[in-house]
């Protein structure tokens, strides 16, 4: 009996051994992905993605962390806007900081009011970097039916209207998700933007120009964790 015990008195502890091991080990994977960001020397060219939930952001010191640029969200769909965008555009250039704006494709809405909002938010600026249309949402979410073609369409329409406002090409953040749903990363020849923590994205196909590397990276120029983007060397 007493032999007995000790045995399963060395399981338990042996048991608690692990399962500490494997909550440390949690912690600093954790502790690990809120700071880790690519290799500068792979990378040179880092920056940050902002948006109204980042909260105030100083700018000042993002560029001396090693950003060199920022991309700030500007409209979503047809109503939705990000009122600091002047503000934060401004203090971004006067921080030496490189800035393009983010518009967030709706499916469910059609182009003409999607492009007017962006229009609105967005200076007719040729020092701005060329915009980015986050491809994130899916038509399922739509209240009416809307099929793929019409999104296709849609979609066609709302790059080229923002193409001319802007006077360059979009780059195109697909996000995973509506690459599974809709596949147009091999289909439409624009730059892409893509997302995957740490590791090199590859759902698109082909070649990324930009890659959103850690969307919850801890600095000290925000009180939240940032996006963090590298460029394609």
């Amino acid at each position: 009996m007493a032999r007995k015990a000790r045995r399963i008195g060395w399981r338990t502890r042996a048991l608690g051994l692990l399962l500490l091991a494997a909550l440390a080990g949690g912690a600093w994977l954790w502790w690990d992905l809120q700071r880790w960001r690519p290799d500068e020397t792979a990378f040179p060219d880092q920056g940050a993605r902002i948006g109204p939930a980042d909260g105030a952001v100083n700018f000042r010191t993002l560029r001396a962390l090693g950003a060199s640029f920022v991309y700030i969200d500007a409209s979503d769909g047809a109503k939705g806007r990000n009122l600091h965008f002047g503000n934060q555009l401004a203090e971004a250039r006067a921080a030496g900081l490189q800035v393009g704006a983010v518009h967030r494709f709706d499916p469910c809405t059609m182009a003409d009011g999607q492009s007017a909002n962006f229009v609105t938010m967005v200076p007719r600026d040729p020092a701005l970097l060329p915009p980015a249309i986050e491809l994130s949402r899916i038509a399922q979410e739509c209240s009416e039916r809307v099929g793929d073609a019409a999104v296709e369409s849609e979609l066609m329409t709302l790059i080229n209207q923002i193409e001319m406002h802007a006077g360059k090409a979009v780059i195109l953040k697909v996000d995973p998700g509506f690459e599974e749903r809709y596949h147009l990363a091999g289909m439409l020849e624009r730059h892409l933007w893509l997302t995957r923590t740490r590791f090199p994205p590859e759902y698109a196909g082909r070649p990324w120009l930009l890659w959103t590397a850690s969307t919850s990276l801890q600095t000290e120029a925000a009180e939240g964790p940032l996006r963090w983007v590298v460029v394609q060397p």
